[in-house]
């Protein structure tokens, strides 16, 4: 029989928009022959919504439209519950009044905030349902890239520098914090928030002004933002599969357009290059590919990641940067397009988190029991 799959997307995060994207991408490749697809919009102020059409007619929507459809007055706000006795047991049931599906699995493809952060993870755990991607723990960590760069420096691998500014500080201690960044660091700085990711509110900062101007526009994103080393590198890209038994793809060298790959040339302008796999030494690759698998374990993460680093141009350094437990997901994304060299399509990469997300919750619930 087939499953029933609840496919999330939209969200409430700064990353809105690349959910849809995403949402909108797996839409169109997912095996409809295996799976029945229940997609439910999330609108920018919490509405979950179930869309008017099917999801083989909501795969033919741009994003735009399903942007516009989550900001309209249309649809009624979906309520999630268990499954009740009288039901089959362990089924996830949403209704609206007029409408009501049984789904088996959730496949959050949401991005950011409410939705890669632990808390829609915590949902489904709380609801016993199987979901895609990376638990509670593990999604929490892999989010905040504070908590994140701890736990690596914890491992001894090697990333720039940074500070760890929050908001508080940041409105208490203004001067401190910037003649600290000054002492510490070089121009250029990166800013970034804490607990975004597709790049939003990042900024590079070639001055104090800039500094303070990318400090404040953080800041607007996250309540705790990093204050990094610029490191003059080449980007690579690696992504990961698996449960207990993970494996990395090949990986890949971004070669942006502007002067780093920042949102509007991830998902808009389309300008940068890339390759895969890099021109780089077996040697240095291999690093590459053993550091995202010992990052991944090391945080708890199951399905998927992407693990990102700088390897520095003049000595050939390499750098962890970050780790994304539900990277960008449409088909010409880096995550996709790097398991597509590695040897799995896009269709078969959704088709098998969607059964590593069934076999982790069968042996957590062995355990339990």
């Amino acid at each position: 029989m087939k499953k029933r799959i609840l496919i999330l997307m939209g969200g409430q995060s700064g990353e809105h928009e690349v959910s849809l994207m995403s949402a909108i991408s797996v839409l169109k490749a997912i095996n409809y022959s295996n799976y029945d697809v229940i997609p439910i919009g999330i609108s920018k102020n919490g509405t979950w919504k179930f869309f008017k059409e099917d999801a083989k007619a909501i795969a033919e929507w741009t994003w735009q439209e399903a942007k516009s459809y989550l900001e309209s007055e249309e649809g009624e706000h979906v309520s999630v519950r268990t499954s009740t006795k009288e039901e089959p047991e362990g089924k996830l049931v949403v209704w609206n009044g007029h409408r009501r599906e049984e789904v088996e699995l959730v496949f959050p493809v949401l991005h950011g905030p409410k939705g890669e952060d632990g808390t829609i993870q915590g949902m489904c755990e709380m609801l016993n349902i199987p979901y895609v991607g990376a638990g509670v723990l593990a999604s929490s960590l892999g989010m905040d890239k504070g908590m994140t760069k701890k736990i690596v420096e914890s491992m001894g691998i090697s990333q720039a520098k940074y500070h760890l500014v929050t908001k508080q500080q940041w409105e208490s201690e203004k001067e401190e914090i910037v003649r600290g960044a000054e002492k510490a660091f070089s121009y250029p700085v990166f800013v970034k928030p804490c607990n975004l990711g597709s790049s939003v509110g990042v900024t590079k900062a070639k001055d104090q002004a800039t500094l303070i101007k990318g400090i404040d526009e953080a800041l607007r994103h996250d309540g705790r933002i990093l204050v990094e080393r610029f490191v003059n590198a080449r980007e690579v890209e690696c992504g990961v599969l698996g449960n207990e038994t993970p494996r990395a793809s090949v990986p890949a060298e971004i070669i942006p357009h502007n002067e780093f790959y920042d949102y509007q040339d991830k998902y808009f302008d389309g300008k940068s290059r890339f390759e895969i796999p890099p021109k780089m030494s077996v040697n240095t690759i291999k690093t590459i590919k053993k550091i995202s698998l010992d990052v991944y374990k090391a945080l708890g993460v199951t399905g998927l990641a992407r693990v990102d680093f700088f390897v520095e141009k003049d000595t050939g350094e390499i750098f962890f940067n970050e780790i994304n437990t539900m990277p960008g997901f449409t088909k010409i994304s880096m995550y996709p397009k790097m398991w597509e060299v590695t040897g799995i399509s896009y269709d078969q990469l959704i088709d098998e988190l969607i059964q590593l997300g069934f076999s982790r919750h069968q042996k957590r619930e062995r355990k339990i029991k």
